[in-house]
């Protein structure tokens, strides 16, 4: 998940409009960009009903600044599992109780630096990270379809806004194979793994946030550059 590609196209007259999932697949080819919640969400969804697989868009406060959205699929039983790739979850989770299999007990393996536990009563599902050292968080996800009409609207007015500049991605490590969490926001980068939270120094010598960010996401160098002058234009860095 990132809002680069967000401010790049916003730096190239493209700001009040969602791309269309074949729009984003050739931008992904071309410059490596991905997008926001709401990019990730539509892009998912036309994955799995091109696989033939049920499913449908979630969210909370849509049409604000602080929107977030996700999928819930549809398993072969009727089973709904939780899928959101703009906070970058490994797989997705089962969240309907009367499902077999369905468990509270804490589960690894589908947060990147964190174990979590579900707690759903069907409308809603709870959400419970717990990290290395005891430090938790939660997040509520209501279960109800979003009309897809209001889905694409909300979109749109979150593709026309910019905040600050951010980069999240998932990396699979050289050492043991594992998944940790690299993060750009505002000028300060990060690594969440199961051992921890551990801050990376700022660039040194030929090093630059444009060039990090690159090679740690597979952003274009030349996308990334132009996305962070206009964040800087806007006061946003």
């Amino acid at each position: 998940m990132e809002t680069i590609t967000k401010a790049w196209l916003h730096a190239r007259g493209e700001r009040f409009a969602p791309r269309s999932v074949d729009l984003m697949r050739e931008q992904r080819e071309r410059y490596g960009t991905s997008g926001n919640c709401f990019d990730l969400a539509m892009w998912l969804m036309d994955e799995l009903r091109g696989e033939g697989i049920e499913c449908y868009p979630v969210g909370r406060k849509l049409g604000t600044e602080d929107a977030h959205c996700a999928v819930i699929a549809i398993g072969e039983d009727g089973s709904r599992y939780l899928c959101d790739l703009g906070d970058q979850w490994i797989q997705p989770v089962l969240i309907d109780p009367r499902a077999e299999g369905y468990t509270e007990q804490p589960l690894p393996g589908f947060f990147p630096g964190a174990r979590i536990a579900v707690h759903s009563d069907a409308a809603q599902a709870s959400i419970r990270y717990m990290r290395p050292g005891g430090k938790e968080s939660c997040s509520v996800y209501d279960l109800n379809a979003v009309d897809e009409a209001e889905f694409v609207h909300a979109a749109a007015y979150s593709q026309s806004l910019l905040s600050i500049p951010l980069v999240e991605r998932r990396l699979r490590t050289c050492t043991d194979g594992s998944i940790v969490h690299w993060e750009y926001e505002s000028g300060q980068s990060q690594i969440s793994s199961d051992r921890g939270l551990f801050h990376e120094s700022d660039p040194f010598g030929e090093d630059t946030w444009a060039r990090r960010i690159s090679r740690r996401s597979g952003i274009d160098e030349q996308v990334v550059q132009a996305a962070l002058d206009l964040y800087a234009a806007e006061g946003l860095l």
